[in-house]
């Protein structure tokens, strides 16, 4: 059975491997101090073209949302977040743990856009209620869509003139900014955001992000927030030397760029099979919408995610690729899809 359930399937690629081993030996300090996570935070720097930012190396996604999220607001204080965003339904309300409460706002395609964040704003009136603060964002989203750098220009500048503090994880950030239809670099960012995370674990790392603070007022004592909360690692070391692995070169976006190939080649052939998608998502995500007698059949030799149902007897589902999905799985999984005529 091939799995398309998800980007963390595989364990790492070859070359943070080799890197993982060769090093292995070798006495550093800990707990970041090591010369391969400096070594990794230069190269981070360069890449992002700015030199006075703040950069953290942490072990998973939900890891560095809830440190960075309980750390950045005060404890009257409210984060917002589409209601299709990872920290409201899949991360066991790690946000609400630390006892900060999130303002669901419906969209359509997964993003926020100011009129939603307006009405929050204006439902939150005074101090017998949260007060809204930070505005959760996902680039790629949850259901695969990227925002364009004219969409978080509007959201910049409606935070600043409201005093919010915008927020964006980047667990899935390498395929949003190797997408087809992405207009932002990588070096945007600290000028759009007050913090972002750089995934690794779903893109070709064996765990790790990297989170970039850009805004002045929310740098003071991280490391004190990483260190109560477990974050701080003893061996920090090996998430050094997988981002410096990933961005001495050009492999993070090398891998990214496979992953959003393998997805390209499955979203063309199930629209010339004629098949509806419940979102438009130009990533490394499709959501196929497929009769459940089908989807029951595939599922006999595939793995991925059942959706949600969109019909009496139809469903979507999700496949994600990754930066190690092989082209001729997909070839294969291709093949399943002309039976489907039958269906």
């Amino acid at each position: 059975m091939y799995s398309f359930k998800n980007d963390y399937s595989e364990g790492a690629h070859p070359r943070i491997l080799n890197a993982l081993i060769e090093t292995n030996f070798e006495q550093e300090g800990g707990y970041g101090e090591d010369r391969y996570t400096r070594n990794a935070i230069e190269l981070l720097k360069e890449k992002i073209d700015r030199t006075d930012v703040d950069i953290h190396l942490l072990s998973g996604g939900t890891q560095t949302n809830l440190i960075a999220i309980s750390a950045f607001l005060r404890p009257h204080e409210a984060a917002m977040a589409a209601s299709t965003g990872h920290i409201l339904g899949h991360e066991t309300g790690a946000i609400e743990a630390t006892g900060h409460k999130i303002l669901s706002i419906e969209t359509d395609d997964g993003k926020l856009n100011p009129s939603g964040l307006k009405e929050a704003l204006d439902a939150h009136t005074d101090e017998h209620m949260v007060k809204p603060k930070l505005v959760y964002i996902s680039n790629s989203t949850e259901i695969g869509s990227i925002y364009k750098k004219s969409e978080l220009e509007q959201l910049r500048d409606f935070c600043r003139e409201n005093n919010l503090i915008l927020y964006m994880d980047g667990a899935r950030l390498g395929s949003a900014l190797c997408s087809y239809e992405n207009d932002l670099s990588l070096s945007d960012l600290p000028n759009l955001v007050d913090a972002f995370y750089i995934g690794g674990t779903k893109n070709g790392a064996l765990i790790g992000e990297a989170l970039v603070i850009c805004r002045d007022s929310l740098k003071e004592d991280f490391r004190y927030h990483m260190k109560q909360k477990g974050a701080l690692l003893a061996k920090g070391r090996l998430l050094g030397i997988q981002f410096s692995e990933l961005f001495r070169d050009n492999l993070f976006f090398d891998l990214a760029t496979h992953a959003n190939k393998m997805a390209g080649i499955l979203r063309k052939a199930l629209e010339e099979a004629g098949v509806q998608f419940l979102t438009h998502s130009p990533s490394n995500q499709l959501f196929p919408i497929l009769p459940d007698a089908f989807i029951a059949e595939l599922e006999k030799k595939y793995a991925f995610h059942v959706w949600e149902k969109v019909s009496e007897d139809t469903s979507a589902i999700r496949l994600v690729t990754s930066w190690a999905t092989k082209e001729d799985e997909v070839t294969e999984f291709i093949k399943e899809m002309n039976k489907l005529k039958g269906y």
